[in-house]
């Protein structure tokens, strides 16, 4: 299947642990476009949103950078193309899922993949980090209007988590009060990631028009992608991962895809950047005879 493909950057750090996760974009989308050129996908390159220079009010700037790359993703669908966001940090979710259910007739799954739950609010996160939060925010859980999201855009039951395994009490009981679906990282090992993403997928797609992937990097083994902002011990092999997602993002029913947490600084032999474009062309390329040629 050919798709029209818009890459969307999100070019700021304002909410995680290192602020250099701001040149992911700069670095990531020409490697990108080039890779889904190659593998026959129409690629156009769209807007990176990026906060002014002299911004130090970081909450009020990550709720209008959000507003904004949610009117840039509704543009892209309006197009008829398939946002790709390329963050930055992990805040960028709220914006990229936040445009994609504005354009969707109907309910919106998510499939999240990270290490982390970033499911805390500002009254419960220890760290007061905004890339903690997101997925709290899009599920209408945000205990701050000044974010823009409180109202959420996707219901807990269509929602499933894979790889976590680095998570505070407060997050573990709201989802669990919630009702959303959590692979911890153990779970992952004991049933093998094809059973898990099987089982993500149905609670994606039931009762839902279409639904998205959320891939913070840090859920591949540090091992092989150690250019993050926020590494945890042990993780998904990066090959593993690929190979589900060229069969889940095969998928007509797709709608958005975003990639966060990368951080170049720690990446100077380039092999995490690899990474993160494996799994994106796996995604939005689908199955193909040689995958290790386009990367």
């Amino acid at each position: 299947m050919q798709r029209h493909i818009e890459l969307i950057g999100a070019a700021w750090g304002l909410g995680g642990a290192d602020p250099g996760c701001a040149r992911a974009p700069e670095k990531l989308i020409p490697l990108l476009a080039q890779a889904l050129a190659r593998c026959g996908a129409k690629v156009v390159l769209g807007p990176t949103l990026r906060p002014p220079s002299n911004e130090r009010r970081r909450e009020a700037a990550v709720s209008r950078l959000c507003a904004a790359l949610a009117s840039a993703v509704a543009a892209a669908m309006r197009e008829a193309r398939l946002p790709c966001v390329i963050g930055g940090d992990h805040t960028c979710a709220g914006g990229t899922w936040t445009g994609v259910a504005r354009m969707l007739q109907g309910e919106l799954g998510l499939i999240w993949v990270d290490a982390h739950m970033d499911s805390h609010t500002s009254g419960t996160s220890h760290t007061g980090r905004l890339h903690g939060m997101p997925l709290a925010w899009l599920l209408g859980q945000a205990d701050d209007a000044l974010y823009g999201l409180s109202a959420g855009v996707v219901d807990p039951e269509h929602v499933a988590l894979i790889g976590v395994r680095s998570y505070e009490p407060e997050e573990k009981q709201r989802l669990d009060r919630l009702g959303v679906r959590v692979f911890h990282i153990e779970e992952v090992r004991a049933r093998g990631l094809d059973a898990v993403a099987a089982e993500a997928l149905r609670i994606a797609t039931d009762g839902t028009s279409g639904f998205g992937i959320s891939i913070d990097l840090d859920a591949v083994t540090p091992e092989e992608a150690p250019g993050v902002g926020t590494p945890v011990p042990e993780g998904i092999v990066g090959a593993e991962l690929a190979r589900v997602l060229r069969t889940v993002g095969a998928r007509p029913d797709l709608v958005g895809i975003e990639l966060a947490e990368y951080l170049p600084r720690l990446d100077p032999d380039g092999r995490s950047a690899r990474v993160a474009v494996e799994l994106l062309i796996a995604a939005l390329c689908g199955p193909r005879e040689n995958p290790q040629v386009l990367v």
